[in-house]
């Protein structure tokens, strides 16, 4: 038994030291880009848990839940690759994000979904910039392709986020008015024209000779 434990600590120590290597590799630009990236998807996926409970619009409801499918999906992968180099990722927001949430948490309906989105085009822009950068600067190959690899979604995002965002600040987009009948030239018609139901289509009758 005492053989079996001392293998065990010496794997365990084994182990640690690994992971502390990983992280003294790390230049300080790529873990602060790992911890930037582990706060911002919590947020995004804090936030998009908000969106489905309190928006009104179905558009922003279902940009919310998709925030909270994509950016689950790519915490999760981030934890597993900064385990890997030694880092514990924070899980709590920091205090620019708590102060969003907090802000969006007294907000309901459409004061909501323009708050939100508007919120979101702005961090998404700030995201693609940062993952950008990460994919083509980070010195770690790891957290290179990382960052590469989920840029198309974030960009995806952005140009959602931006499209729902426009709608919500312009409004739909105006039905254009029929053109009054007596105003339309219908060279093709010989005889009588007669609008149907107040719209420019309509009947020809035929010229009675």
């Amino acid at each position: 038994m005492k053989a079996v434990t001392a293998v065990s600590f010496i794997a365990a120590t084994l182990l640690g030291l690994a992971g502390l290597a990983g992280a003294q590799s790390l230049s300080d630009a790529d873990r602060e880009f790992i911890e930037t990236a582990a706060v911002g998807g919590a947020a995004e996926v804090q936030l998009g848990t908000l969106a489905t409970q309190r928006a009104s619009r179905p558009a922003v409801k279902d940009f919310g839940a998709k925030m909270v499918r994509d950016h689950g999906a790519a915490n999760a992968e981030l934890a597993t690759l900064a385990r890997s180099k030694g880092i514990q990722v924070p899980t709590a927001l920091d205090a620019e994000h708590q102060a969003v949430r907090d802000r969006l948490m007294a907000l309901q309906g459409p004061d909501f979904d323009r708050a939100y989105m508007q919120e979101m085009v702005k961090d998404h822009t700030q995201d693609v910039a940062e993952f950008e950068k990460a994919s083509q600067t980070a010195r770690d190959m790891d957290v290179r392709t990382w960052a590469a690899r989920t840029l198309p979604t974030l960009r995806e995002h952005l140009a959602l986020a931006r499209d729902i965002n426009s709608q919500i600040v312009l409004g739909p987009a105006p039905v254009p008015a029929a053109i009054p009948a007596a105003l339309v030239a219908v060279p093709w018609c010989g005889g009588a024209y007669a609008p149907v139901g107040g719209t420019n289509f309509g009947t020809c009758a035929p010229v009675v000779k």
